[in-house]
């Protein structure tokens, strides 16, 4: 073969290697769609804990604790030498008549849990509260007058209102009026768009109470009745031609929190869902007042509102109010109060730690709560809250212990007045306690384990009891007590 030969050769298998590598390389094989699919996000992911759940969209503290999984509590600085700011109203308390058993009683400012929303507005800060007079206030937070007219209920709202996380002009707050209120703030009043019947059920217990403070994620709405049921609601939320908020709900699921073995074990029917319900992954927990505690299984509501059916259930024996705290692994935090004193609740203790991944048996450690000295009634209201390798507990009958979340021990102990039904909370390293007696307390947690040292104690004039949770933003304790006031308190 001639050397030009040769050359024309090896430039055509030159030509031909080249021509099948970039064939190759442009050419994929055909693949299942699903490859390509990116699974959804849970509703709420590890990353969460501990964070605002409006942390992209709306700036405050927009809900009890913060977020779904009832860990987040408030932005500093938290005030060093702490007066009173402003009280409403400048006149008489808030009051109003509410029946219990039948029987009138008057009911002044707020109380459990009654934690304010703060968000800021472009023009300041707004703190909304729902109160004992009947209505949500909306308050301006450097002054405490009106930013907006107050939305009347029909009865007192005990819970804490939530603000939409999305950004939508959106409130949502509980009542004993018998309805769950969705309620617009983008008109010249408070506008109420849709409510939800506590005897929408088909099967109703205890009562029509709206307490829990209800989690929004993803235009979904999660929460619990006294009626003993949860519900699922799909928002619909959008604006109309004139720019005006909308929403049009359908309730996807409702879930009762009760069977017939749970009746036979506490021998009534008193089961209430008066907790805020908590949200992670891709389940949502809620107890009620039989001691009952369920996970909802939310993972294909997207496309099949049929398959939201519960996936966990446990029983802790007695009234479980507080609302369940989730850590970033997924733990469960149970708070309940010691009422029945019956062989289930002395076995489990009323402070529990459960691991949701064992169904079968998720108790992973329990403490004890007995009453205190001359005291009936033992256990916990208050929701405790998380910092670092700590659990923060506030109990019936005055104590605040520091436990250690991962091995069940109460590290220190301190005294506060009973009834302490005040959720913790922790800003900037210190830990924040109101009292029944009126005293708001800072102590130094930045070595949570160890016992901490007094930064402060402030006492409300008069000496109210304060059952409310305080919110705690940017200097400021916003919180309402059962004197008829609601309180900012801050540095000067």
């Amino acid at each position: 073969m001639s050397r030009r030969l040769a050359a024309l050769v090896l430039a055509a298998e030159l030509t031909l290697a080249v021509a099948v590598f970039v064939w190759a390389r442009s050419w994929q094989p055909e693949e299942p769609a699903w490859s390509y699919a990116r699974p959804p996000q849970p509703f709420v992911r590890r990353a969460d804990v501990g964070r605002p759940i409006a942390a992209d969209s709306v700036v405050g503290l927009t809900m009890f604790r913060g977020n779904a999984t009832r860990t987040f509590y408030g932005m500093g600085p938290v005030p060093r030498d702490p007066k009173v700011l402003w009280r409403i109203p400048s006149g008489r308390p808030m009051c109003a008549i509410s029946y219990v058993a039948r029987q009138p009683l008057q009911w002044c400012g707020s109380g459990w849990t009654g934690q304010p929303a703060v968000v800021e507005r472009p023009d300041g800060v707004e703190v909304i509260v729902g109160t004992y007079d009947r209505n949500v206030h909306f308050l301006d937070g450097a002054t405490g007058r009106d930013r907006r007219p107050p939305f009347p209920t029909a009865d007192i709202i005990k819970g804490s209102v939530a603000v939409d996380p999305d950004g939508y002009p959106l409130v949502y707050s509980g009542s004993r009026d018998n309805f769950f209120h969705i309620i617009a703030i983008d008109r010249p009043r408070p506008t109420e768009l849709w409510r939800l019947s506590a005897l929408d059920a088909p099967r109703p217990m205890w009562n029509d109470d709206w307490d829990g403070n209800a989690v929004i994620r993803d235009d979904y709405l999660f929460e619990g009745g006294e009626n003993g049921w949860f519900y699922v609601v799909k928002l619909n939320r959008r604006y109309d031609a004139q720019g005006k908020v909308q929403v049009a709900p359908q309730v996807l699921a409702r879930i009762p929190s009760f069977d017939d073995s749970l009746f036979a074990a506490i021998h009534d029917q008193e089961v209430s869902i008066e907790n805020s319900p908590a949200v992670y992954g891709w389940t949502a927990y809620f107890a009620n007042s039989g001691g009952a505690i369920w996970g909802v299984d939310l993972r294909n509501l997207r496309t099949d509102p049929a398959s939201v059916k519960p996936v966990f259930r446990y029983w802790a024996g007695d009234d479980t109010d507080a609302s369940i705290v989730v850590d970033e692994e997924g733990m469960l935090y149970v708070a309940s109060e010691l009422q029945r004193f019956n062989a289930r609740s002395a076995a489990m203790g009323q402070l529990q730690k459960l691991d949701p991944r064992h169904p079968e048996n998720p108790r992973v450690w329990g403490i004890p709560i007995p009453p205190g000295h001359g005291e009936k009634l033992g256990g916990i209201w208050a929701t405790p809250a998380l910092f670092g390798p700590m659990l923060f507990v506030v109990t019936n009958s005055g104590r605040l212990l520091g436990v250690d979340r991962d091995l069940g021990v109460i590290r220190w102990e301190l005294p506060l007045p009973p009834h302490a039904w005040s959720s913790p909370v922790v800003v900037d390293s210190t830990l924040i306690v109101a009292d029944c007696e009126g005293t708001i307390h800072a102590w130094d947690v930045r070595r949570p384990a160890e016992r901490p040292p007094v930064l402060w104690e402030f006492h409300l004039p008069g000496g109210a009891c304060i059952e409310s949770t305080p919110a705690v933003w940017k200097g400021r304790i916003y919180v309402g007590a059962r004197d008829g006031y609601f309180y900012a308190i801050g540095d000067r």
